[in-house]
């Protein structure tokens, strides 16, 4: 994922001008004579990379901030030295004495005076990513590691509100010793409040004495009850859209900014205490707490199947490793990495799989050499794509290789990959809505007789810090393309995933789906990726538009001067699908206008259309509406009964609007 340098207009709904077209209205015939090309049925999927807090404080159900105090090397950043009048006490980093290799940094705490009784102790204070989230009746589940020095004192654990004066949720742990030991312990929140995200978790300290405390970890419920696991609300959200796989990690979480920032799978299985971290590229510390069996295992918990980008030589300051004996370290972790995906307990990663706790294999059938290297000028990656390709085929051979120097804005160009060794081409696609409205027939001219394509990265840039409905309408468009043409492009997925909404948490503007450390919400572009991945067959509709209405992009002075050309483009953008075992039509419409449009449809090759079908509707009054933390839900779809269907019918398409129609048929034989 990177920004491209290219003219992006700003685009709203006031920038088009309708011209209905004359001849009468806009006519759409679907072609169930034919059969139909197979439609992919991993066509939509996931990806994410850790941006705008997706894991760290998003996805990744850990509540503590900072929780190996890594984050800065000068100062405990985000943590609280909590002391009353009577009590004296101070903190610090110290390097002495570390738990192990991996947390070389603890948290001092030296307690001169406990202070009296009402002052509760000294504590030290996490406030979590921008708040934690406390719910009633319910449990957590913490440890820490502790040591300390002196008459050490029990400890307390405690939920509470930020003022300190409400307490949530409390627990005890007995006195540490000299040796560090690791604590676990459960808080259970009480019934009668309201869910809020005001709220810290605090360890209080009620003896004097020096105390050390390192990988200090507080988890709600997670999905699944999975341990280490993932916030349940925001997997919930991912499970509604049905997602067919997961690109991981993604993006360029693959390379990070240098060699030594890169995803080092191998650093993220086992134990989480003996997982260093490192910093990801959006300047911020991963904990590396979603691992390489976290990813797989969000997948097995969703039903998808993990597609796996493998580091392959390249970094992000355009630093690289030639072809040659210096890359082939690197080859050799990816195929290591895949026998941890795919081995069985006999082999070396696959018994280090089970040890880490899941003795079964993963399915794997997608390996994809690097990211964007398309970007790459020094011309390293074709000698580079072919040294991997050439050792994963020879010991996996039927893994299919996927290059990543496809297609990129602004020109949609194709960049030349080894000949023979090409099966699959990742493009990557960020515009603006009526780039992409322009840009939906794209596949429709591309060659069949070359490789096929993965739309590994592409998204609608408008609103934020989600989506706003142009952008879902700019997205529905791009989708109706890829459907059209799912004999060739075999799989997408949108970019980026999520989004921590607070201040500092967003990176990359315009973004499917939104959270705080309370709630979440799908932006418009998420229940339009929503109602097409729910809604799709297994064969290919061929569609014969006519009447067509268009519309004019009327430029910005900015547009012009850069070279921007006005030009008409399709106000309505179809595609459908057949479910052959159900016997329906998945038909979609996008009307991008202002005004409602009738469309006439003739369904033919069948020998019967049912009367009554089915109709979802996602629909706004102005385009620049969206979702938002306060407004999760002001634009969701909504179903409806269909009557009046039949081989030929009329439907009224509202105002800015992404319908699918559900039509039963029965096809002549």
């Amino acid at each position: 994922m990177r920004c491209l340098s290219f003219p992006v207009a700003v685009t709203a709904f006031f920038l088009f001008s309708l011209n209905v077209m004359a001849q009468g209205p806009a006519r759409l015939t679907l072609h169930l004579e034919e059969p139909g090309a197979a439609v992919s049925p991993g066509l939509y999927g996931l990806m994410t990379e850790e941006i705008n807090f997706s894991y760290e404080g998003g996805l990744y159900g850990e509540l503590i901030r900072n929780r190996s105090f890594k984050d800065s090397a000068k100062t405990p950043a985000f943590w609280s030295l909590q002391a009353g009048p009577s009590a004296k006490a101070s903190m610090s980093l110290d390097k002495q004495g570390p738990v192990g290799p991996a947390l070389p940094v603890s948290l001092r705490i030296d307690v001169t005076e406990a202070g009296v009784a009402a002052d509760a102790g000294v504590g030290v204070a996490n406030e979590g990513f921008w708040g934690i989230a406390v719910r009633p009746n319910t449990t957590y589940k913490g440890s820490f590691f502790v040591r300390s020095t002196g008459e050490a004192g029990a400890l307390q654990m405690s939920l509470e509100s930020i003022d300190g004066h409400t307490v949530f949720a409390s627990a005890e742990a007995g006195a540490p010793g000299a040796e560090w030991k690791k604590q676990t312990f459960s808080l259970t929140t009480s019934a009668g409040f309201k869910p809020t995200a005001e709220a810290r978790f605090v360890i209080r300290l009620k003896a004097a004495g020096s105390y050390w405390l390192s990988q200090v970890s507080l988890f709600p419920p997670t999905y699944k009850d999975r341990l280490n696991g993932n916030r349940a609300d925001i997997m919930q959200l991912l499970a509604d859209m049905q997602p067919a796989f997961l690109r991981l990690p993604g993006g360029n979480y693959v390379e990070g900014n240098t060699f030594s920032e890169r995803w080092d799978w191998k650093k993220t299985v086992g134990p989480v205490e003996q997982r260093p971290g490192h910093l990801s590229p959006w300047n911020y510390r991963s904990t590396d707490g979603m691992g390489l069996l976290e990813f797989l295992e969000w997948c097995e918990d969703l039903h998808m199947e993990p597609l796996l980008a493998v580091f392959a030589g390249y970094v992000l300051n355009r630093d690289h490793l030639d072809a040659g004996p210096f890359l082939q370290p690197f080859v050799d972790d990816a195929l290591d990495e895949i026998e941890y995906v795919t081995g069985d307990v006999h082999t070396k990663w696959g018994a280090r799989r089970a040890a880490d706790g899941h003795p079964e294999p993963f399915p794997l059938r997608y390996i994809e050499i690097g990211n964007e290297d398309g970007f790459d000028v020094s011309g390293s990656y074709e000698g580079r794509y072919i040294q991997f390709y050439d050792a994963i085929k020879a010991k996996y051979p039927q893994l299919h290789i996927i290059s990543t120097v496809g297609g990129k804005d602004p020109l949609g160009l194709r960049f030349p990959a080894p000949a023979g060794r090409t099966e699959i081409v990742d493009e990557h696609y960020y515009r603006s809505a009526w780039q992409m409205e322009a840009n939906a027939g794209q596949y429709d001219v591309y060659d069949r007789k070359g490789p096929k394509i993965f739309v590994g990265e592409w998204a609608t840039r408008e609103g934020f810090p989600t989506t706003n409905f142009n952008a879902a309408l700019g997205d529905a468009a791009w989708m109706t393309g890829m459907e059209r043409n799912s004999d060739l492009i075999i799989m997408s997925c949108y970019a980026p995933l999520f989004v921590n909404v607070n201040p500092g948490g967003m990176q990359w503007k315009s973004d499917l789906i939104g959270y705080n450390a309370l709630s979440s919400f799908g932006s418009p572009a998420y229940y339009a990726q929503k109602l097409f991945s729910t809604h799709l067959g297994d064969r290919i509709v061929r569609l014969s538009p006519e009447n067509v209405p268009t519309q004019t992009q009327h430029l910005t002075a900015k547009d012009s001067a850069a070279g921007v050309q006005a030009k008409k483009i399709d106000a309505l953008f179809f595609s459908a699908t057949r479910d052959t075992k159900k016997g329906v039509i998945h038909l979609k419409v996008v009307n991008t206008q202002g005004v409602a449009q009738d469309l006439v449809v003739t369904v033919a090759g069948v020998s019967k259309v049912g009367k009554e079908g089915g109709a979802w509707t996602l629909s706004a009054k102005e385009p620049t509406e969206t979702n938002s933390i306060s407004e999760p839900t002001k634009i969701v779809p909504v179903e409806s009964k269909v009557k009046g269907l039949g081989k030929t019918f009329t439907r009224i398409f509202p105002p800015y609007s992404i319908t699918v129609l559900e039509i039963p048929v029965v096809t002549a034989q």
